[in-house]
C-alpha cells in the first residue's frame, strides 16, 4: 500500500466521481482508476461498486477511509513539521524548488506573479537544467517540480499538463509576410528555416518539421538556429529565413530588423507543458503552484 494510492482513495471516496477526484489531483483518470485497481488487488477486497452512472463505497471501503484520513493527517503532519523546520532555517519562508524551460518568457513572470498571489510566504528557488537533469532532481527530491516539454512519461514522477505552447515566425521585417497579421505554414514553404539540430532539441524539431509535411511541403533547412539574439540578426539581415519561437518567449525578446507573427490555421503546431513532480509532493508547496499554472494557462 502506497500513500499516493491511499490519497487517490480517499478523493475518490468523497467525490464519488473518479473524473472529479481525478481533476482534484491534478491527473488524469486513468491514473487515478489504475492505482485504485491496484489497491483493491493488494487488499484482497472492492472499495468501490461501480456502475455507468454512480460510483459508491462497498462496505470494505467504508472501513478503509477512517484509516486512510488518519495515515494522510499523519503524513501531513510529518511534511508540515519538516515544512516549518526547513521555514525556520530559510528565515521564516517555506520554499520552493523548481525547475525551468528555456523559453518560458513572459508565462514565467506571470506564473510567479500568481504564485505569489496565492502563496506569499513561499519563497521561489528557479533551477536552470536540461530536461532529464531536471526530471532526475525532481525524482531525487532536488526539485520539488520541474516543467517539461515533450515527454509524456518519466518513471516515478507525475507529469500534470499545464498549458500548450503557441509559436510564432520570426520574419525579416521587410518581407511581404511581414505585413499580415498572422502567418500559415503553407506560406513559408520554399523560404529556409533555420532551426536547432535535432539532437538539440529532438520534440521542437520534430512537431516544427511534421507540422510542415501537414501544411503540404517540406521545410528546406537553412544554417541551424544558434542563439536568439545571433538568429534574429541573421534573419533580419536578409536572405528570406525564418524561424520559430514560442509566443511568450517572443514577447520579452527584442527585434530591430525582424518582425513576430503568429502561426494561425489547423496545421499551426502547439507544444504541450508539463509540470512534473513526484507522488507525495508536499501539498503544501505544490498545490499552489498548480493552481498558478491554471491562472496563466491562457
Amino acid at each position: 500500500m502506497e500513500l499516493r494510492q491511499i490519497r487517490y482513495f480517499l478523493a475518490v471516496a468523497e467525490e464519488l466521481h473518479f473524473g472529479r477526484a481525478a481533476e482534484r489531483m491534478h491527473i488524469v483518470q486513468s491514473a487515478v482508476s489504475q492505482q485504485i485497481r491496484r489497491l483493491e488487488r493488494e487488499l484482497g477486497v472492492d472499495l468501490f461498486d461501480r456502475t455507468t452512472r454512480s460510483v459508491t463505497l462497498t462496505p470494505a471501503g467504508s472501513v478503509l477511509v477512517d484509516r486512510a484520513r488518519a495515515v494522510v493527517a499523519a503524513e501531513q503532519a510529518a511534511l508540515d513539521a519538516i515544512a516549518a523546520h526547513r521555514a525556520e532555517n530559510a528565515g521564516g519562508a517555506a520554499a520552493l524548488r523548481i525547475g525551468t524551460n528555456v523559453g518560458l518568457g513572459a508565462r514565467l513572470e506571470r506564473l510567479l506573479a500568481a504564485l505569489e498571489r496565492r502563496a506569499p510566504d513561499l519563497a521561489v528557488e528557479l533551477v536552470s537544467a536540461a530536461p532529464a537533469d531536471r526530471l532526475q532532481r525532481v525524482r531525487d527530491g532536488g526539485l520539488d517540480a520541474a516543467f517539461v516539454r515533450g515527454v509524456t512519461r518519466s518513471p516515478g514522477l507525475e507529469l500534470v499538463p499545464v498549458w500548450r505552447e503557441r509559436f510564432v515566425v520570426a520574419l525579416p521585417a521587410g518581407h511581404a509576410l511581414a505585413a499580415r497579421e498572422t502567418v500559415r505554414l503553407a506560406d513559408l514553404a520554399g523560404m529556409p528555416l533555420r532551426i536547432a539540430p535535432r539532437e538539440a532539441n529532438p520534440h521542437l524539431v520534430d512537431l516544427v518539421l511534421d507540422a510542415c509535411r501537414a501544411a503540404g511541403f517540406e521545410p528546406v533547412l537553412g544554417p541551424a538556429f544558434t542563439t536568439d539574439q545571433d538568429t534574429l540578426a541573421a534573419i533580419g539581415a536578409g536572405g528570406g529565413h525564418w524561424t520559430v519561437f514560442y509566443a511568450t518567449q517572443a514577447e520579452v525578446l527584442p527585434t530591430i530588423r525582424t518582425v513576430f507573427r503568429p502561426l494561425a490555421g489547423p496545421d499551426a503546431p502547439a507544444m504541450p507543458t508539463y509540470l512534473a513532480v513526484r507522488p507525495d509532493a508536499p501539498a503544501r508547496t505544490v498545490t499552489p503552484l498548480l493552481d498558478a499554472c491554471r491562472d496563466v494557462a491562457g
